[in-house]
């Protein structure tokens, strides 16, 4: 057995998600388990080096875990030849062009969604990308989630029969940050020029999810909001949170399914988990959270009347069977990141690449489009060999808002 290194440029790790689920959780875990299972035996050996503008920010982090190599200098970092893969989990705004100057450095890259602010700019991404020859990789977590993963085993088992329904809750109480509680997302969310916006946000999610687990999207109606305009930022100021905090959007998917999903800032929540999805078929039904999935079967389904002179006496949620855990559930983002290195490394199947998330771009775009004219907007297939504007440049935010 041979065990390979791959030269890893890792950037914005130092937010929350970058640190805590993609250096810590998957490629410090990785390390620690002694790299990736390649098919032929062989394992390859991530071998990071931390970039970020902050040199003593990144400097603490890579003491922190023993990682050897870190820098304030991306373009030194991009000029090794022995670093072959770029990731970003920075900022919305900047992924574009650290994509394009990473591709054009001849590096393979995997990143954070959303891949850009506009789908010009994402497809232009995409081939660049594909005219260089190189790999890429799009996190798309929610599908490694064991709850998805559970609901994925159902429908391959049949037990769904004709799925016809998907009824999606995602969210919690964003604090104000104006009476004692400290908001527990940070304040470029609710900007626009920043590239806040949940529709961006939450949209690029639920396309893969949809198009993966239940018909490819074909059509969307979305309703935006913004409810809470007055919020205080990490320095303690108040702003203008001029960014949808909230979207209602219906889907119609492959097959005759309608999907609706409900994604909000400005919810408190009373269900099982932070996002919920039930699934209704001919023959059974599923809910889902982030972990547990539990079933009712068309033959164990109850029969309820309607009676509103008397309280209700069925206690719904005990009608419901759970699906046991079988299996061991790894961590999604692990999971994620050891196939896409056994892409690059291995050539391994994969489908998670730059023009999955452009679909994710596509989306969110057409869902401001259809808050902006208040109708059902269609969603065409995306062309793989896209003549699009450069993705060096980046445009001037195209997105329409009520």
């Amino acid at each position: 057995m041979a065990v390979h290194r791959l030269g890893l440029i890792m950037f914005g790790i130092t937010g929350r998600m970058g640190y805590n689920q993609h250096l810590v959780r998957s490629i410090c875990a990785i390390r620690e388990q002694g790299g990736v299972a390649l098919p032929n035996g062989d394992r390859v050996m991530p071998d990071p080096i931390l970039v970020g503008r902050d040199a003593q920010r990144v400097g603490d982090i890579a003491r922190r875990h023993g990682i050897a190599r870190h820098t304030d200098d991306l373009a030194r970092a991009l000029a090794n030849a022995e670093d072959t893969v770029f990731f970003d989990s920075g900022s919305t705004q900047m992924r574009c062009a650290l994509l394009t100057r990473a591709i054009e450095a001849g590096k393979h890259v995997y990143c954070e969604k959303p891949i850009a602010e506009s789908l010009s700019d994402a497809l232009g991404v995409v081939a660049l990308a594909r005219q260089r020859g190189i790999k890429s990789g799009v996190v798309q977590d929610k599908l490694f989630l064991p709850g998805l993963r559970k609901i994925a085993m159902l429908r391959e088992a049949g037990f769904f029969g004709r799925i016809l329904s998907v009824r999606g809750e995602f969210g919690y109480w964003v604090f104000e940050g104006d009476w004692g509680q400290p908001a527990q997302r940070p304040s470029w969310n609710y900007r626009k020029a920043q590239g806040g916006g949940i529709i961006l946000d939450m949209l690029c999610h639920w396309r893969y999810v949809l198009d993966n687990l239940f018909g490819a999207v074909r059509a969307v109606s979305c309703l935006g909001a913004t409810h809470i305009a007055d919020r205080v930022d990490e320095g303690a100021s108040r702003y203008n949170a001029d960014a949808d905090d909230a979207a209602y959007a219906t889907f119609q998917l492959d097959g005759g399914v309608v999907a609706h999903i409900n994604s909000s800032w400005c919810v408190r929540v009373k269900r099982d988990d932070l996002v919920t999805f039930q699934v209704d078929g001919t023959h059974g039904s599923a809910v889902a959270g982030l972990t547990r999935c539990f079933t009712q079967h068309r033959i164990n389904t109850p029969r309820p009347l309607w009676n509103p002179d008397q309280p209700q006496t069925m206690n719904f949620n005990a009608q419901w069977d759970e699906v046991p855990d079988n299996i061991a559930y790894e961590n999604g983002f692990k999971l994620q990141w050891e196939e896409f290195i056994r892409h690059v490394c291995a050539d391994a199947a994969w489908k998670h690449d730059l023009m999955e998330g452009a679909k994710g771009v596509q989306l969110a775009e057409l869902g401001y489009k259809s808050w902006a004219e208040r109708r059902w907007i269609d969603v065409p297939e995306l062309d793989a060999t896209i003549p699009a504007a450069s993705a060096s440049r980046q445009h001037a935010r195209r997105r329409s808002r009520k």
